[in-house]
């Protein structure tokens, strides 16, 4: 059996447990010698757990057992998980783990520690859950030149969106739900704020340049300043709102950005409902391609998480993920061109179509108490000024062009 140990009991961490047990003759056709979890570290004792006899407190345990060849970190938070993650690298320990906000800011140093030290590091279930997508994107489109990936990237906010559209909720009511349900934290900021999705579009777009996409550097918001008149206008004009992560590779560069944005219901990513996930990567031979899936959750993450430990534990080499430290030059926010949508009030139309007389897309529709504007591509910096100080913008959002 090839010994393992699991940083981290809580959701995510007992799900890998829970797999490796009840799967244990699925997971022996790819590894025949086995998986077997010898430690669980956690502060906790779990007296009533099945695995209870196997938690310890202290990681050096772990460290100085010769037997342990890998490890997987289901802890969450930035520390002390990197340090963690960094001493068990430094063994030799091949290291896999869920860690999207550990992965986004330290992904690049703890690869080249892995190379260092002669193992590997990987992390599939740190950005959509249960999807196969780092996999799919580093091995089966290896040859493909990824010109764009767009994603759905956050189960909470599509959660809460699909009530809003399909039962007329507003979003405070909607809220309150999803985190009766275990879908959002009882702080949801993370989640509504797009800081989530945020740290995983920066994840995706390091993997598909090969450089550092630092998360500190893409424009994010959330899904807060969304209204019922913004969802039921989008609906009645054929869109629907989605909080998307997104990169794209234009003639001027590199734009990566997380917002809501209208989609149109004949786009693929439209009827991805509730808490699930998807994302639409476009290569420049094979074209469109979507992945959908379970972005969260105690076994659909718990899956991707043991997908990585037989990853490794097959290979007869480290496994190597190009993510260098050197620092991905990004389009300027500013610079970047969107079509807006603007929900106006009826007093100030004529004002606000004067603003983009120039665009060449200009729509308006009309309704009883407020008007939506479509524009054009204009760049944000642009937009900002032509529409500063204008009082009677209601909301603005941006429109999902292709």
């Amino acid at each position: 059996m090839i010994q393992m140990a699991v940083l981290g009991f809580g959701t995510v961490g007992s799900g890998v447990v829970e797999i490796i047990e009840q799967n244990a003759h699925r997971i022996e056709r790819a590894v025949p010698e086995g998986l077997h979890v010898k430690y669980i570290l956690d502060i906790r004792d779990f007296p009533d757990s099945p695995y209870g006899d196997r938690v310890v407190h202290d990681l050096d345990i772990i460290l100085n057992d010769p037997e342990v060849r890998l490890v997987c970190e289901t802890m969450g938070g930035k520390e002390p998980a990197r340090t963690f993650t960094q001493k068990a690298l430094e063994r030799g320990i091949s290291v896999c783990t869920s860690n999207k906000e550990l992965v986004a800011a330290f992904g690049p140093s703890l690869l080249k520690t892995a190379r260092e030290h002669n193992c590997s590091y990987l992390f599939e279930a740190s950005v959509g859950g249960g999807i196969p997508l780092l996999d799919t994107l580093l091995s089966n489109l290896a040859q493909e030149d990824i010109t764009s990936v767009t994603g759905i990237l956050n189960g909470t906010t599509n959660y809460i969106l699909t009530k809003m559209e399909s039962e007329g909720a507003d979003y405070k009511e909607v809220l309150s739900r999803a985190q009766a349900m275990g879908y959002a934290e009882r702080n949801p900021a993370a989640d509504v704020e797009g800081h989530d999705a945020g740290r995983k579009i920066a994840i995706l777009s390091s993997l598909i340049t090969g450089k550092n996409v630092g998360y500190e550097e893409i424009h994010v918001e959330g899904i807060t300043g969304v209204t019922m008149d913004d969802i039921k206008a989008a609906d009645e004009l054929g869109y629907g709102i989605k909080l998307l992560g997104r990169c794209c590779v234009t003639e001027e560069g590199l734009e990566v950005i997380t917002a809501p944005f209208c989609v149109k219901k004949s786009h693929p990513l439209y009827p991805v409902r509730d808490v699930f996930n998807a994302v639409l990567v476009h290569g420049n031979m094979v074209d469109d391609i979507m992945l959908y899936g379970r972005g969260a959750g105690k076994l659909p993450t718990g899956s991707a998480v043991v997908s990585d430990l037989i990853q490794m534990a097959r290979a007869d080499k480290p496994l190597v993920i190009r993510w260098d430290e050197e620092p991905m030059e990004l389009v300027p926010f500013g610079m970047q061109k969107h079509c807006f949508w603007l929900r106006v009030e009826n007093s100030i139309v004529d004002r606000v179509l004067a603003l983009f007389t120039d665009s060449t897309e200009l729509l308006h529709q009309d309704f009883s108490d407020f008007t939506v504007i479509m524009t054009g591509p204009v760049r944000e910096d642009d937009f900002a000024q032509r529409t500063a100080g204008v009082e009677g913008i209601l909301s603005v959002l941006r429109i999902l062009e292709s």
